[in-house]
């Protein structure tokens, strides 16, 4: 590869040069786009998914060794474990900023305050129908006791995030109205453009931003679901328009299809946008894999980043690109580099897909010479017994068969 750094061809990635065309790459990124993991919270709300007080710590550890800006400890009013956790967690002196979460209701705000966090993120219903029918409050009284629990959160010295729950499914004027009237007779550091129910389409994104900058002109933060996949591209999309801040979650834990993913989008930005989160790529496996472990979840094997098998390469295709780059330029036959991110390079696996280079790979393993009729016959045996086990086999299964077939 030429030494010559591009940001879409560096020695870890190899993504595409037309992300860096002119016509498309008229970002508006702050200098410093941050991250606020909401897993201790709304990764909690995954149907199933406990955290004892322990648990928290331990993951808020892991956060912030990974270097994420902002970790959201939980909502203390929800119970005694949780308020037990935002303590221990704001006690623990880590390097990220401690925020709780908040209705929007005093009381709720005194325990967050009196938790010694940072910050609060206050949620409201935004949306008339949401408010009427799902609280069976009416939206002046919304907005009342919106003005006056932020007040009273900005009187304790805390950092205010307004989080207009459900705001993609209200119409632009009654969204509007309500984080103006907030803005203006009570008090928000930061915006939330929330997206709960995952419905907003990447197009309408630039035009959520954008309504909401001019309307407050306040720093905006983005928290959108994956209930049709797309919370990581909306807030990419999101923070190339302007917006400060992407709320995330290990994993994509979260409320019924999850939140946006950390992992998918802070590697997205580094790698295909050249743009530096700051948090620590080389731990997102081991974060993710110790927060799926405490949740209880398992995960696709060929997940983004994280997968167990993601780098596992069964098709003989691609197992001669493997063999052919690894030393070379790894990049040309994966995306990036599964040591950016904490894995283990590609490793060439056996199944009912495999060729012969996965053959010649896992004899070499062995320190075995076949001829090259004696590989075919090892491949058809592999290929069936794959199919048999209807998985991959293990270095024990393929010397066994290299025994049958060549001999001890």
């Amino acid at each position: 590869m030429d030494d010559q750094r591009t940001p879409w061809h560096t020695e870890q990635w190899f993504t595409s040069a037309w992300n860096h065309d002119s016509a498309v790459a008229n970002h508006r990124f702050q200098r410093q786009v941050e991250i606020h993991d909401v897993t201790l919270r709304d990764g909690e709300q995954q149907a199933g998914v406990e955290f004892t007080a322990a648990d928290k710590l331990r993951i808020a550890e892991a956060l912030a060794e990974a270097g994420v800006h902002r970790i959201e400890a939980g909502l203390p009013a929800v119970s005694a474990e949780d308020e037990k956790a935002v303590r221990q967690i704001v006690d623990a002196g880590l390097g990220s900023k401690i925020y709780a979460f908040s209705r929007c209701m005093v009381d709720d705000v005194k325990l967050a305050a009196d938790c010694g966090v940072e910050g609060v993120v206050m949620e409201i219903p935004s949306s008339r129908h949401l408010i009427e029918l799902g609280y069976q409050w009416s939206v002046e009284r919304a907005i009342e006791l919106s003005i006056e629990a932020t007040s009273y959160a900005h009187e304790q010295g805390m950092a205010v995030s307004f989080f207009p729950i459900d705001a993609t499914r209200a119409s632009m004027e009654e969204y509007l109205s309500l984080v103006s009237r907030v803005a203006e007779e009570g008090h928000l550091d930061t915006l939330g453009l929330v997206d709960t129910f995952g419905v907003l389409t990447p197009h309408a994104v630039e035009k959520f931003v954008a309504i909401s900058r001019d309307r407050l002109d306040v720093p905006l933060e983005t928290h959108f679901h994956m209930d049709f996949g797309l919370g990581v591209a909306n807030s990419v999309i999101a923070a190339a328009a302007g917006a400060k801040t992407i709320q995330t979650t290990v994993a994509g834990l979260g409320e019924r299809a999850g939140n946006t993913p950390l992992e998918e989008t802070v590697v997205a930005l580094r790698t295909m946008y050249d743009h530096d989160t700051g948090v620590d790529l080389s731990k997102l496996t081991s974060l993710s894999r110790l927060v799926c472990d405490l949740a209880g979840v398992e995960q696709p094997s060929n997940r983004p980043i994280t997968g167990e098998r993601t780098f596992a390469v069964e098709s003989g295709i691609i197992a001669a690109w493997v063999r052919n780059v690894r030393d070379v330029d790894v990049t040309e036959a994966v995306p990036f580099d599964p040591r950016l991110v904490g894995q283990e390079p590609p490793r060439i696996v056996l199944g009912k897909g495999s060729g012969v280079p996965n053959i010649t790979e896992h004899l070499e393993k062995l320190g075995r010479d076949a001829t090259e009729d004696q590989k075919l016959e090892l491949l058809a045996e592999v290929k069936a017994a794959s199919l048999d086990k209807r998985d991959l086999l293990d270095d024990d299964e393929f010397a066994d068969i290299v025994g049958r077939v060549l001999g001890d």
